[in-house]
């Protein structure tokens, strides 16, 4: 007969080799990070801050009514009243393209798993948001124009995510189905010599240009206190897309750095977009719309210009270079070197 002490260290023994842990006690909070983004219900990390839409400040595109109205004029009744441009309560639908009966029986109910979404997404659309802020671009898709996205990308480089990757975002047209998509906080691009809005989002002093938010938007909703941004290049970029001649001020240090690691998450955990831009025989970037052939049979990140001709984002002053190269190296380095004794 086994003793209870022999029995108790056999236990121990069992649970080191095996690496089963007691469960959590009923009640216990599990910890989060703060840089999860949600992908089929699961948490994965990103290494940047990212706030949730079930989070305290978050953005939350599952709701049905206006974010910023009077709440007692918030529902969809009196919202589709006020806002001739919301059409349907839901900003978002399924994924349905390219799933078998079988399983669209399984996902109408919100029964995704990974490895279905791994099979559908493949791009990853790049948009500026002409909002200048995340919080007033929130506010333009959701309360104005009947429309999603899953990530907006703020001045200081937080991100929000308003819907699990599962969900279809109504952010690029006929690409919606097969993509994830971005709204960067940025004024957007400009005809050369034509009418901007840069005297009112940018100073110019000494050489150094600063973003500076009207003061009709108070804060703006940026999340760091007192954030002073700065584009990553002092000068208005110059640059054509579709041919059209554009100037542009670039992105913040805090929005690249933040959206090359975003950019590396989703090329690992949806392996079909690849880690890549547009590009030409010659290996340079497209700048404009890609054929139909082209779009069909493309599977990485890329803009919506490239998506369609009547769009400019994000832009000329967009680092393609900066963050795929980045986001390339970031997947590079998370993959374990294997040793010689291991191969």
């Amino acid at each position: 007969m086994i003793s209870g002490s022999r029995r108790c260290i056999n236990l121990i023994v069992l649970v080191l080799a095996t690496g089963v842990c007691a469960a959590p006690h009923p009640g216990t909070i599990a910890p989060r990070k703060g840089d999860e983004i949600v992908v089929a219900g699961q948490f994965v990390h990103t290494g940047t801050p990212v706030v949730l839409w079930m989070d305290p400040g978050g953005y939350d595109a599952y709701r049905v009514e206006r974010r910023f109205s009077p709440w007692d004029k918030s529902d969809f009744d009196d919202s589709q009243k006020e806002v001739k441009e919301l059409s349907r309560p839901n900003r978002y639908m399924l994924r349905e393209d390219g799933l078998t009966p079988e399983q669209l029986e399984k996902v109408r109910g919100g029964g995704w798993d990974l490895a279905t979404l791994q099979q559908m997404v493949d791009q990853f659309v790049i948009h500026y948001d002409v909002s200048g802020t995340s919080r007033q671009c929130f506010k333009i898709l959701h309360d104005r124009r009947d429309l999603s996205v899953h990530f907006m990308l703020d001045v200081d480089g937080t991100i929000y995510q308003t819907l699990d990757l599962k969900e279809q975002a109504l952010h690029a047209s006929g690409a919606n189905t097969r993509s994830v998509g971005v709204e960067i906080a940025n004024m957007g691009a400009y005809p050369v010599n034509g009418k901007n809005p840069f005297d009112e989002w940018y100073q110019r002093t000494n050489g150094q240009t600063r973003l500076t938010i009207p003061a009709r938007f108070g804060d703006g909703g940026v999340r760091t206190p007192k954030f002073a941004g700065k584009p990553a290049r002092a000068e208005m970029v110059r640059g054509k897309i579709h041919g059209q001649d554009l100037v542009q001020y670039d992105f913040t240090p805090q929005q690249y750095a933040a959206l090359a690691k975003l950019t590396a998450t989703l090329c690992t955990v949806l392996p079909r977009i690849e880690c890549k831009y547009p590009t030409d025989a010659a290996g340079k970037l497209i700048a404009g719309k890609l054929s139909d052939d082209q779009l069909e049979n493309y599977h990485g990140v890329l803009g919506h210009y490239h998506l369609t001709a009547s769009k400019l984002d994000p832009g000329p002053a967009f680092d393609w270079d900066y963050v795929i190269g980045t986001a390339r190296r970031l997947m590079a380095n998370a993959v374990p070197k294997k040793t010689k004794a291991s191969r």
